[in-house]
C-alpha cells in the first residue's frame, strides 16, 4: 500500500499532490469544498511549526492523504484536514460546525484532546483522552480512522522529538493502536505502526534484524519469484483465474515469530507471504488442493479462515509448504473481496453512501467488542481504569472455543471455564460447577 512519505518544501506543493490524487474519488464540486477547507486550515495554523521545523498545514494533509488510500468518504476527509485545528488555535467548535456542517464538527469533536486545564496531572489529561477517542468511536468508526491515520503520520515524524518522548509515544502506540488497528481488521496500517513502535523500542534489535532480513530476502528472491510462475502456470492449467503476489512480512512479526517459538533468526524461513487471490469461494479450496498435489504441506500448518474467520472479519486460507530445495515458504489464499477486506477492515465495509452510516449487517456481528467499551463508559468512572480494561480485555491475545454446538467464543489467552461460561449466559458461569476441555474434565480455573 502506497502513502505519502516524501518530504515536500511547501505545503501548497502536498496540497497539488493531494488533489491530484483525490481527484480519482472526488467531483470538481467536492474538490472545491476541500479546497475552501485547506485554505481555511492553513490560516488556522499560520504561524505554527512541528517539531521538524516543517509547517504544521503539512501535518492534516498527509493525515488526508493516508485517508485517501482507505476510500473514505467527503466528510471523513474534510474533518482530517480540521482535526487538530480547534485543539491548537482559537477556531472553537461552533465555529467548524457554521462554516463546515454538524457532521464534520462532531468529527473533529471526536478526535480533538479534552482541554487540559481542568486536569491536575498530563497522564490524567491523556487517559481521559484517549476514553474520549474510544467512546466517540463506539458512535461513528470513521473516528477512528482519522485518529489511526493521524497517529501514523506522527509515527513517520517521531525522530525529531526527543528519546524520551519518542519512546513514550512508541509505547502508546504498541499498546493502543496496534491492537486496535489489528481488531478493527486494518492489517496494512497495523504492520507499519507495528514497524515504527519497534524501531524506538527496540532500537538495536530493529537495526540487526532488517539488515539479517534484507540480505535474506535477497537470497530468497529468485526462488519466490519461481514458485509464483508455477502456480500461475498451475491455476491457469485448471481454468482458474488467478492473481500471485508476495507480500514481505513486516518485522515486527518476524521478531514476535521468534520469540514465541524460541528461534533463531537461521531458522525463520518464511519472510515473504504469496497471496493467491480467486474469483469465487470454491476457487479458494480447489486452489489449496492443486498447490498441495504439487508441494508436501507441513502438518498443523493449514489454517482455514474462509469457514473460521477470525473475530474481526478476516478470511483466508493459509498453508505452509516445502519447496523444491526443501525451504518452506507460506501461501494464502482468498477471494478479491476478502483480498480487500484483509487490506482496509472495517473499512471496506462502511457504507459511506447510505444514510445513516452504518456498516452491514455481518460485520456488525463481529464487532460486539465495541458495545462493551460503550457499557464500561457507563459503569467505570476512572479513566486508567477504563484503559486498563480495554487494553486488559479488549487488545489482550484470543483463543477461540468451540461450545457443544459448533458455535464459536473468542476469549483471552489466559481465560478459564468460568470466563467461557459467563461468555455464554450469566446464568450459566453462576451454575457452573465442572468443566470439560477437549473430552477432559478440567478445574474452573
Amino acid at each position: 500500500m502506497e502513502y505519502s512519505k516524501e518530504i515536500y518544501q511547501s505545503e501548497d506543493e502536498l496540497w497539488y499532490l493531494f488533489k491530484e490524487k483525490a481527484k480519482e474519488k472526488f467531483n470538481d464540486s467536492e474538490l472545491s469544498i476541500l479546497d475552501d477547507i485547506y485554505q481555511f486550515a492553513k490560516k488556522a495554523h499560520e504561524g505554527q511549526i512541528r517539531a521538524s521545523n516543517e509547517p504544521y498545514i503539512l501535518h492534516p494533509i498527509n493525515v488526508a492523504l493516508i485517508l485517501l488510500t482507505f476510500d473514505v468518504d467527503l466528510q471523513t476527509i474534510e474533518a482530517s484536514l480540521l482535526h487538530d485545528v480547534v485543539e491548537d488555535t482559537s477556531v472553537s467548535l461552533d465555529t467548524i460546525k457554521d462554516k463546515f456542517g454538524k457532521e464534520v464538527a462532531l468529527l473533529v469533536d471526536g478526535v480533538s484532546k479534552i482541554s487540559q486545564i481542568k486536569f491536575l496531572s498530563l497522564e490524567e489529561w491523556k487517559l481521559e483522552s484517549l476514553r474520549k477517542v474510544l467512546i466517540a468511536m463506539a458512535s461513528d468508526f470513521r473516528v477512528v480512522f482519522i485518529k489511526l491515520a493521524d497517529r501514523l503520520h506522527n509515527m513517520r515524524t517521531l525522530n525529531y522529538l526527543p528519546e524520551e518522548k519518542r519512546r513514550e509515544v512508541a509505547k502508546e502506540t504498541m499498546e493502543i493502536y496496534v491492537p486496535l488497528a489489528h481488531r478493527l481488521g486494518i492489517y496494512t496500517l497495523k504492520w507499519e505502526l507495528e514497524d515504527l513502535a519497534f524501531k524506538y523500542l527496540e532500537p538495536e534489535i530493529f537495526q540487526d534484524l532488517k539488515i539479517k532480513v534484507s540480505k535474506k530476502r535477497e537470497e530468497r528472491e529468485n526462488e519466490i519469484f519461481d514458485i509464483k510462475i508455477k502456480i500461475e502456470n498451475l491455476l491457469n492449467e485448471n481454468n482458474i483465474v488467478c492473481r500471485v503476489e508476495g507480500r514481505a512480512k513486516n518485522l515486527y512479526s518476524i521478531y514476535r515469530k521468534m520469540k514465541q517459538d524460541n528461534k533463531t533468526f537461521d531458522e525463520i524461513f518464511d519472510l515473504t507471504a504469496l497471496r493467491v487471490i480467486v474469483p469465487t469461494i470454491q476457487d479458494c479450496y480447489k486452489t489449496l488442493g492443486i498447490v498441495h498435489t504439487r508441494w508436501k504441506p507441513i502438518p498443523g500448518r493449514v489454517k482455514d479462515y474462509i469457514a473460521i474467520p477470525k473475530p474481526n472479519g478476516y478470511q483466508s486460507l493459509h498453508t505452509t509448504l516445502i519447496d523444491d530445495n526443501g525451504e518452506p515458504f507460506e501461501i494464502q489464499i482468498r477471494t478479491e473481496e476478502m483480498h480487500k477486506n484483509c487490506e482496509y477492515g472495517i473499512a471496506s465495509h462502511w457504507s459511506y453512501k447510505e444514510k445513516g452510516k452504518k456498516i452491514d449487517p455481518d460485520m456488525s456481528n463481529k464487532i460486539n467488542w465495541i458495545r462493551q467499551i460503550v457499557e464500561w463508559q457507563k459503569t467505570i468512572p476512572s479513566a486508567r481504569e477504563f484503559i486498563n480494561r480495554v487494553k486488559e480485555d479488549i487488545f489482550s491475545d484470543e483463543i477461540f472455543v468451540f461450545t457443544p454446538k459448533g458455535e464459536i467464543i473468542n476469549l483471552t489467552i489466559d481465560a478459564t471455564p468460568i470466563d467461557f461460561a459467563y461468555k455464554i449466559h450469566t446464568e450459566i458461569g453462576n451454575k457452573c460447577i465442572g468443566a470439560k476441555v477437549n473430552g477432559r474434565i478440567v478445574p474452573l480455573n
